[in-house]
């Protein structure tokens, strides 16, 4: 295996550089989704809206025919291969009670099953910024569409422990004790099973391996490295100099 770029320091640069490095990632882990990382009927779109919130990659799934059997085929199963993360933590029960009448997200292509969101300067640079980024992403996790959120900004004002600290006291308030040297957040979200997974990183490391979930229970690794690498392998190299 080749040489692995690791997380850079976003915050050295201007917010139009991050968004055009973005703008690439998401393009190549939508492809890197799209070959054989889905199971079969699964497919990865980029920037499409989804009832008001514009997601950077969505996970969609092609509506089941009348013969094929309910339970999909394809994806890991936490119960057989947990993932990896150093937090996991489930919703008290009582936060889901209107949960049966959850709202199933549609798209034209098929039905939405997971959202990956890459948070940007622009979701934490204001108060209303943040506020319409945790409502978003609660809103999704409450329709049953599972979410994984990679904030590469460290905490600021506006989210003292981090993104999904902000997301998950939309549930049900906790502590959380944020690790001092590893202030980037990475959290996956099971919507079918009310959990989230949860792992940090710093500036210099590799990015952690995270699950990407498509049913309750289900998920397939996402290829966050490989495709952190190929999107950095297209940044013009005289602004590569500015991060290296």
């Amino acid at each position: 295996m080749g040489y692995i770029m690791p997380i850079h320091d976003w915050t050295r640069v201007d917010a139009g550089l991050f968004h055009d490095f973005h703008q690439v990632w998401t393009v190549i882990l939508r492809n890197a989704l799209n070959d054989g990382k889905l199971p079969p009927g699964y497919f990865a779109l980029v920037e499409q809206r989804v009832q008001g919130p514009v997601a950077d990659v969505l996970t969609l799934k092609f509506a089941a025919q009348a013969n094929e059997a309910d339970d999909d085929v394809g994806g890991m199963a936490v119960a057989v291969a947990p993932p990896r993360t150093r937090l996991v933590r489930r919703c008290d029960s009582q936060v889901y009670a209107g949960k049966a009448n959850r709202v199933t997200v549609r798209h034209r292509h098929g039905d939405v099953v997971a959202i990956v969101e890459v948070v940007s300067p622009g979701n934490k640079g204001s108060r209303a910024a943040i506020n319409a980024f945790v409502e978003k992403s609660a809103e999704l996790i409450q329709r049953g569409v599972n979410l994984l959120v990679v904030d590469l900004f460290p905490p600021g004002p506006r989210d003292p422990c981090g993104m999904h600290k902000a997301i998950w006291d939309e549930f049900g308030e906790e502590e959380l004790d944020l690790p001092a040297d590893q202030p980037l957040t990475f959290a996956a979200y099971d919507a079918g099973s009310t959990a989230a997974y949860v792992e940090f990183a710093a500036v210099g490391q590799l990015l952690p391996e995270m699950p990407l979930f498509l049913r309750p229970g289900v998920y397939v690794p996402t290829p966050l490295n490989e495709t952190y690498d190929l999107a950095w392998a297209q940044v013009p190299r005289p602004l590569q100099g500015l991060l290296s």
